[in-house]
């Protein structure tokens, strides 16, 4: 089984323009959020993973701290079982105890052993966090691509001036911030609220959009009185009594199209010029997430969505 290299030739250190899809590995080994063990396990993300290079997608994220690092560890071995080389992407935690900048490298290189890989395609800060600056860590990132150990560095969770201020390290470093890893979605549209989305555009940041389906609400699946599983319930309860007209109308569209109404839902975060990263612990996801992108929604069904996301409160 082959896929697509996306890096031969490419020296830019950005991601590449064609790419507009990837798979996100969270619920790969997590226990407390997802429930990895529960109804889902080892095979079955075994076969998602399988099933996404079969169908094309070229991007996997994940992080070292996802599964306290057994998303990579898995994904490094599927990779060995199948012999294929897809662009992955993983993350930097700062945790407090953390206090040299030479301790991102050095994470980085314990994500590569547990990847099985020399290099990552792409390497992130997953989120702000005292008591580093966000410079010593920025400057961390750009250590990380002279030591050949990442193609691309990225940021995750940062604001809009948390992004300037790591773009003006790297950029003194001759070295350009390829992405900025954020949750967006339908009922999470807080960075076109404070200017994220608009100044990532502006300095040529792609945003890679994380839960772009509300961590499973956008799907249908999910009513007040069948709410999910796990933590997760705490952390969207508000949203779930608010989304139903959303879903409903996201339903409406999607029948136009022949798609359900996650399909929308992620078709809408590609049309506002995103790279979505929804998550998939089967089969059944990944094709589902894979159907999603290759059409676009057109300007009215957009504009609808739009409307209907803010009365709803999102």
């Amino acid at each position: 089984m082959t896929v697509s290299n996306y890096r031969v030739h490419d020296t830019t250190h950005r991601l590449p323009e064609a790419l507009d899809f990837g798979l996100g590995t969270w619920a790969w080994g997590d226990k407390l959020v997802w429930g990895f063990g529960g109804d889902y396990g080892v095979d079955d993300v075994r076969a998602a993973f399988e099933a996404a290079v079969r169908t094309g997608v070229r991007l996997f994220d994940t992080a070292e701290i996802y599964g306290k690092g057994e998303s990579e560890r898995l994904l490094g071995q599927f990779m060995a079982e199948l012999d294929v080389r897809p662009m992955i992407a993983t993350k930097f935690a700062p945790l407090p105890w953390r206090l040299y900048r030479d301790q991102l490298v050095d994470a980085l290189r314990g994500s590569l052993k547990r990847l099985r890989l020399s290099q990552v395609d792409l390497y992130q800060i997953h989120f702000p966090a005292p008591p580093m600056s966000i410079e010593t860590w920025a400057e961390g990132l750009a250590d990380a691509v002279e030591a050949g150990l990442t193609h691309a560095v990225g940021v995750s969770n940062f604001s809009a001036e948390q992004t300037q201020r790591t773009v003006d390290v790297l950029t003194r470093r001759g070295i350009p911030l390829a992405s900025n890893q954020v949750e967006y979605s339908l009922i999470e549209r807080k960075i076109e609220r404070d200017d994220t989305l608009k100044v990532c555009r502006q300095l040529g940041v792609r945003v890679i959009a994380y839960s772009p389906l509300g961590m499973g609400l956008l799907t249908g699946k999910y009513t007040p009185d069948n709410p999910p599983s796990t933590i997760r319930a705490g952390q969207k309860h508000k949203a779930l009594r608010q989304v139903g007209p959303l879903v409903s109308l996201l339903r409406e569209i999607g029948e136009g199209h022949g798609k359900t109404p996650a399909q929308v839902a992620i078709n809408w975060t590609v049309c506002q010029g995103t790279l979505p990263i929804p998550g998939a612990k089967t089969v059944q996801q990944v094709e589902s997430n894979v159907g999603a992108v290759g059409w676009r929604l057109s300007a009215d069904e957009l504009a609808a969505l739009d409307m209907e996301s803010r009365l709803a409160g999102f």
